[in-house]
């Protein structure tokens, strides 16, 4: 039962749906195990039952550990009825389908010339996860409907924009939110552009004012300042000295051999053109443009970031399961660093224990006024007691509107292309995204089939039957 206190709440139940690939899962069971003013039960929910019950050997060993500040209990919660009856939040953080269907989603496009450095929001590749995801977020979401409607929901899956709209599609009354850690990079930069600037050292990015205004990985700062310091000239001065060679201070000479890594030169091309702070990974960023950035693996290279294979990420789910071997035997101490999100954090600020501001996903409600209502966007938000309040942001700028809103109704169409299963529909949608402009529509065409044919084992058959 759900207790509180004046400075702290017990009881809790969290229902954790997904985490096998145990990275998130991880660092949220240390967040919590750091924190002394929550503590409760998480039930591990997982269609890999085996990857749950390893997950709950961890998390045990986490709560356990001498520095832990809380004690959790971790349980395997046998089906997701099971998981959510009685939770007081859901998070939400799975792989849809398997690295088979990761691999025509990012390299099978590669034929028409569209390299991308993710696939998982935007692009073809984008699409295609955004098809089979987008039904087992409205089993989700039903369920929530059903055995948790009062519950808060944090999703961490991508493509987050459309896996939240799809909760708000089937349970409008549900309370769910996206959280990305892409803006926190941003800000970071900022940090460290004051530093570079010899303004000021050791500034924590949770001591600037940012104003956040677009769509989930395609996010842009309109506002920046510290200690009444406008940042946006300043900002203007940096892109300009690292425009053509990039910023890679505090970079080892092997930076560039991990593709999640940059050198914001993408960020500084797109401020100068629009006179806006882009606020995600230049990996990101690029698969929204044309493919200015992306038009061939050199080209990629050339604007100092790189494109995420899905042999590295193969490579890196071995390293995580033998890392889970060896957490579970004990050859690796489990360690109490805390993961920099801060999910826990506004768990605890719907708790009443602290209001927070931070960026996150939800329904327009007016905070972009030139953007559709309804639509799921990325502002600033303040969370309180039981509450989020999405803070005004005003309007996308005139420059970036028409990127942004193509975006938007692309995302709203794919929704309904899911939904309905209807072919049609998601063709045209497949090829109006700007990285498929220079596809030629019979190519197109072509692609759609095969990379949705790609998908058969995780679709509904209507895909297959309807013309």
């Amino acid at each position: 039962m759900l207790t509180h206190q004046s400075d702290r709440v017990s009881g809790l139940t969290v229902a954790y749906i997904g985490g096998g690939s145990r990275g998130w899962a991880w660092g949220f069971m240390t967040d919590i195990a750091r924190d002394e003013q929550i503590s409760g039960t998480v039930r591990l929910y997982d269609i890999d039952h085996e990857a749950a019950q390893r997950n709950k050997i961890i998390g045990e060993k986490i709560s356990s550990h001498p520095d832990a500040r809380s004690h959790w209990h971790f349980e395997v919660a046998p089906s997701l009825q099971e998981a959510l009856t009685g939770a007081d939040f859901v998070v939400i953080s799975i792989l849809p389908a398997t690295f088979r269907e990761m691999r025509s989603d990012v390299h099978l496009p590669e034929r028409v010339g569209v390299y991308q450095p993710v696939g998982d929001t935007v692009g073809p590749g984008g699409f295609m996860r955004a098809m089979r995801t987008i039904p087992m977020f409205v089993e989700i979401a039903e369920a929530i409907r059903d055995y948790a409607p009062d519950a808060w929901v944090i999703n961490y899956t991508n493509p987050m924009t459309l896996c939240v709209r799809t909760l708000y599609e089937v349970f409008p009354q549900i309370k769910a939110f996206g959280c990305c850690h892409e803006v926190f990079g941003t800000q970071y930069l900022l940090t460290q552009m004051l530093k570079d600037m010899g303004i000021a050292e050791n500034v924590k990015r949770q001591e600037l004012y940012t104003t956040v205004v677009g769509i989930n990985h395609f996010t842009w700062l309109t506002k920046a300042s510290w200690k009444g310091i406008d940042l946006m000239p300043l900002y203007a001065r940096f892109a300009d000295q690292y425009a053509a060679e990039g910023f890679t201070e505090g970079k080892d000479s092997n930076w560039m051999n991990n593709s999640f890594d940059c050198a914001h030169r993408v960020k500084f091309d797109l401020f100068r053109r629009y006179g806006a702070i882009a606020a995600a990974g230049d990996r990101h960023l690029a698969e929204f443009m044309p493919r200015w950035y992306t038009s061939s693996p050199e080209k990629v290279k050339e604007w100092g970031f790189g494109l995420t294979s899905v042999d590295w990420r193969e490579n890196d789910l071995k390293r995580r399961l033998q890392r889970s071997d060896n957490l579970i035997s004990g050859a690796e101490e489990i360690s109490l660093k805390g993961s920099g999100e801060e999910g826990h954090l506004l768990v605890k600020a719907l708790l009443g224990l602290g209001d927070l501001v931070s960026n996150v996903n939800v329904p327009n409600r007016g905070q972009i006024e030139n953007l559709p209502l309804g639509a799921v966007v990325e502002t600033n938000a303040l969370f309180g007691y039981d509450r989020i309040e999405p803070i005004h942001a005003g309007k996308i700028p005139d420059g970036l509107l028409p990127l942004i809103s193509r975006h938007v109704m692309n995302q709203e169409n794919a929704l309904q292309a899911a939904l309905n299963c209807d072919r049609k529909l998601g063709l045209a949608t497949f090829l109006n995204d700007p990285q498929m402009g220079a596809v030629s529509p019979e190519d197109g065409e072509s692609l759609f089939n095969d990379m949705l044919e790609n998908q058969r084992k995780w679709l509904p058959g209507e895909w297959f039957t309807n013309p």
